[in-house]
């Protein structure tokens, strides 16, 4: 696991997916850097359909064929956001480089994934200490074990550790994005 973040980003993006395995800190932090950019923020959570969300709930792994709704449900979202704001902020799992690649083809354009990097011992102690709706502790293995860790050398991708404070990667993330400038806060 590297502790360091990507030195730079292949295209610049409008959208932007925090993304992880569960647990790793996503949705805190996309709500976080949407609020610094002033951007919606759309939680992948929201946006499963109540199958995916019942087979969670059940301890069942999602699928490769339960995820493909999910994923064009969320990118037709972030895609229409941004259209409307110029800049969206989401939080989704996107475990596979195909999920990514699918994500990107169904928005139309660069889209910028923000890594949370953690090994399985920090993650499998922040999900001790929470609790998630329909996401048990029993399915953190298998998310483990789906994830393709994004390539800074061949996909859009900013990875940055899940141990770093919020405000933190928030800055990070931030201070990589010199084209949204007019949507940062204290700009």
């Amino acid at each position: 696991m590297s502790t360091a973040p990507s030195p730079q980003l292949s295209e610049p993006a409008r959208i932007i997916i925090v993304m992880g395995v569960s647990s790793s800190g996503k949705s805190t932090v996309g709500a976080a850097l949407g609020r610094a950019l002033h951007a919606p923020f759309l939680d992948g959570d929201g946006y499963h359909p109540e199958a995916n969300v019942e087979k969670m709930r059940n301890g069942v792994p999602l699928t490769d064929e339960d995820r493909w709704p999910w994923l064009e449900a969320l990118s037709a979202a972030l895609k229409s956001a941004a259209e409307k704001k110029g800049v969206a902020v989401g939080a989704c799992s996107a475990l596979k480089r195909s999920y990514r690649d699918f994500i990107t083809d169904k928005a139309g354009e660069p889209v910028l994934f923000v890594y949370l990097d953690g090994s399985r011992a920090v993650i499998g102690e922040r999900m001790a200490k929470r609790s998630h709706e329909y996401m048990p502790t029993s399915l953190l293995d298998s998310q483990f074990a789906t994830l393709e860790v994004p390539d800074a050398a061949t996909e859009n991708v900013l990875k940055v550790p899940v141990t770093d404070s919020v405000d933190k990667i928030v800055r990070t993330v931030t201070g990589a994005l010199n084209h949204l400038k007019t949507f940062k806060r204290w700009q």
